[in-house]
This record gives structure tokens, sequence and C-alpha cells, in this order.
């Protein structure tokens, strides 16, 4: 199977020919390859062909990263929303249909920061009605985004909005089934409607949500966080039918505990995550920078053991 296929397979809750893998992101480039991710930032001032020199250029170096992880899907990220659409055009000239592209797509409510926790509680009780406004605009928005790239080809998106706390979701699951779901899933059904991949990412304990997040259908939810007490496991035999899996392998095992612990966190994962298909195998958030590059290679090292069906 290419890689492509294989997450598509995963993300239809059937069987591939081995466990496929990726990354919402991969921040250690420079460890592994010894260069930086394009940003925006380094097009600023440049004419368009010495632009598009650089993006060419960009796409060449993942396809090599990510045939050197030997993962199943590239993930876009840093740049413009064009230029995402010329890497994509890029990868597609130079891999054809090899991989699976996907780049952020949400529009919904997250875990707003300090300043912004104030304001939206504010909004929540004391103005709903342009909360709601809010709200639309922002899923009408990413709406379109995510057209505008899957006419450049891209296959799908990680939907990275973040809504809960270890504890639990930031709003009450009656809040979220106000504020957030019904615009979630609209944001899904305009990317399923295209012929898109929908992946919903969020880190926290989801439990008390899992329900809204699956009616919202997503093909796959990201990233069964165990340090929130997601297991796998559990979710895999409630939700199984229902979903396809990506996560739950211990990403602070990964920086502060043994060797053991990230190996049995991994094996765990694919103990449970594996059996009849429809998982798709990756960490609780990313490999971070700081995290020594050893530490995720013996994440893959146990995936490369066990991945084959």
């Amino acid at each position: 199977m290419t890689h492509r296929e294989r997450m598509i397979a995963a993300l239809n809750r059937k069987i591939p020919d081995r466990v496929p893998t990726f990354e919402l992101e991969f921040q250690l480039t420079e460890e592994l390859m010894g260069r930086k991710h394009l940003c925006e930032e380094d097009l600023r001032g440049l004419d368009e062909r010495e632009t598009q020199r650089k993006l060419k250029d960009y796409a060449a170096f993942l396809i090599r990263l990510y045939e050197t992880l030997e993962h199943d899907a590239i993930c876009l990220h840093y740049l413009s929303t064009k230029h995402i659409g010329d890497v994509i055009g890029y990868i597609r000239e130079l891999s054809g249909n090899e991989f699976m592209i996907l780049a952020h797509g949400d529009g919904t409510l997250a875990i707003p920061d300090g300043d912004g926790m104030y304001e939206l509680s504010l909004a929540l009780y004391e103005t709903p009605d342009a909360l709601h406004r809010k709200c639309r605009q922002m899923a009408d928005d990413a709406i379109a985004r995510d057209r505008y790239l899957m006419g450049r080809g891209i296959d799908g998106f990680i939907l990275c909005s973040d809504y809960c706390f270890n504890q639990g979701p930031f709003l009450s699951p009656a809040m979220f089934a106000e504020f957030i779901a019904p615009y979630l899933k609209d944001i899904i059904a305009a990317i399923r409607a295209e012929g898109g991949w929908a992946i919903k990412h969020t880190d926290g304990n989801i439990m008390p949500i899992i329900d809204q997040l699956a009616a919202c259908h997503p093909h796959a939810l990201h990233s069964l966080d165990p340090m929130a007490g997601v297991d796998i496991r559990a979710v895999k035999e409630r939700w199984g039918g229902q979903l396809a899996l990506c996560g739950n392998v211990h990403c602070a095992a990964m920086q502060t505990g043994t060797e053991q612990d990230v190996i049995s966190s991994a094996e765990y994962c694919l103990k449970y995550g594996k059996p009849g298909g429809g998982y798709i195998y990756c960490t609780s958030n990313i490999p971070f920078k700081g995290l020594p590059l050893e530490r995720y290679q013996l994440v893959l090292d146990v995936w490369k053991k066990y991945r084959d069906y």
C-alpha cells in the first residue's frame, strides 16, 4: 500500500497492511535532518520567483523528512494558506499521491489564554447571542479556508482546537453542546462533502464530551491523552465502531520517564489500538522541541516491531 492508501484504510476503520503512523507536528527536524521547517517569516521580502523556489525546495525536504521517519501523512504548518496550497502542489508534483497531506482546519472555540478566559466567561453569560455570531463567523471562515485547500489538493485536516484540561473540558458539557458542537459538526460536514478527511484533535480529558465529539462525525479522534486518564483500550471498546483512533503514546514519559515507561506505553497502544484496524499510531501530542531524538526513535522502534497485521 502507499502511505496515503494506508491512512485511508485506517480512517475508514479498515485493516491496512500495517498500522500507519504520523504526527500532528514534528519539531525535531534540526536534530534529525539538520534543517528547520520553512516559516512564513522566511519568505518576507522575496519576489515571487524566489518564494516559489523556496517552497518547492521545502516540499522536497518534507518528502525526505517523512520518508526518513516512515510517516504516512505530511502535516503542513508555519505558512500562509496560499503558500500551504503551493507546497501541496509541489509535494504532488514530486511524489504523486504517495503521502496523505493534512493541515490545520478548525474554527471552533478553544481553551483561551488568561486574558481571553475572563472575556469568554463574561460573553457566555452576558452576551451569548454575540458569542454565537462570533462562533458562526469562525466556523464559516474555517470552512472557506478548508475548501480552498481541498481545491489545491489537500487530503484532509487536523481540527486543532483544544477543549480540555487534564481534569476535563474547559466548558461544561451543556455549554459545549451549545457553543462548540454545532459549529464543529458543520466544519466536519463541509470537509466530508468535499471528499476530505477530518481528524479531531484535542488534548486533555475528553471523556465527559466524547459522545458529543463522536456525534459530530469526524473520521478519527486524536490524541487520546493518557496524561488525562484517557485509556485507548476503553475508547476502542466503546467507540471503535464509530471512529478511528490516533495516538495515546505517553508524551510526558518520553520526556521524563524511563525507556521502559516509553516502551510500555507504546506497546499498550498497539496492543489495544491495533486489533481490527482503525488505528493510527502516534504520540499523545507531538515530538516537541527539547525532546531527545532518541526517545522518539524508541517510539518508532516499538511501532516497527509490532506494526504489521
